[in-house]
């Protein structure tokens, strides 16, 4: 069957389904499921994503099907409006699984439980980003955002007035993210 005669038929099921035939809605989800699945697989597959995802992908889709099909017009081609929810759908998983990667924990066991790693290596790094801020700003961040103290207590030990204390702590923080974009 042709892709234009399925969604003929499929806009017919839904069209029924509408008028509160329900063995037509079930029908039509029944054939959309698989059709659904196969769109979602390859999406997340040109996504760089495993197809673990595809069958959330699949009964989201269905369920916004179930939700939007009051929306959806008889008179208009079925297609569009169920590609739209599909599509809209599987860029919902993507944005919610965003650039994360999933990694086995067990290929790192070695590597995390390692007793030669130096914090000191870290906070070395701290102090050397830190240095390339205006003395106000390092002081304030550091007495802030490393040392975890507070506006209150920042103002107090470094003699300024709250406001131009959170003025140096975004400022400084600002120019530390745009050095390391």
């Amino acid at each position: 069957m042709r892709a234009s005669d399925r969604e003929k038929e499929w806009a017919s099921l839904m069209r029924a389904a509408i008028a509160g035939n329900a063995a037509a809605y079930q029908n039509l989800l029944t054939q959309l499921t698989p059709v659904l699945r196969k769109a979602a697989r390859r999406g997340l597959a040109q996504a760089g994503m495993a197809d673990t995802d595809a069958e959330d992908v699949v009964q989201e889709t269905l369920l916004a099907i179930h939700l939007k099909r009051q929306s959806f017009e008889p008179e208009a081609p079925f297609g569009p409006w169920l590609w739209t929810i599909a599509r809209h759908k599987l860029v919902d998983a993507l944005r919610r699984r965003g650039r994360r990667i999933n990694l086995p924990i067990d290929d790192f066991v070695e590597v995390l439980a390692n007793e030669d790693f130096e914090p000191s290596m870290i906070v070395a790094d701290v102090d050397r980003h830190l240095d390339g801020l205006p003395a106000g700003q390092r002081n304030v961040v550091k007495i802030i955002a490393v040392d975890g103290g507070s506006i209150d207590e920042a103002a107090t030990k470094l003699t300024m007035t709250k406001g131009a204390v959170r003025v140096a702590l975004h400022r400084g923080l600002a120019s530390l993210a745009a050095k390391l974009r």
